[in-house]
């Protein structure tokens, strides 16, 4: 995982509670997370709309 063993794992977390604050903690990883699926989506082209032609 990049790297990073669990010991860089749990300082980044800290760092980040300390940063952050706990109460904007799990919204946080919540936009984090639906971030990344939607460049999932984007990217795989499953969020792709159709082109409509003009006559």
């Amino acid at each position: 995982m990049f790297g990073l063993g669990m010991p860089e794992i749990m300082v980044i977390l800290v760092i980040a509670l300390v940063v952050v604050g706990p109460g904007k903690l799990p919204q946080l990883g919540q936009a984090l997370g639906s971030g990344i699926r939607n460049f999932k989506k984007a990217s795989s082209g499953e969020d792709a709309l159709p082109i409509e032609e003009k006559r």
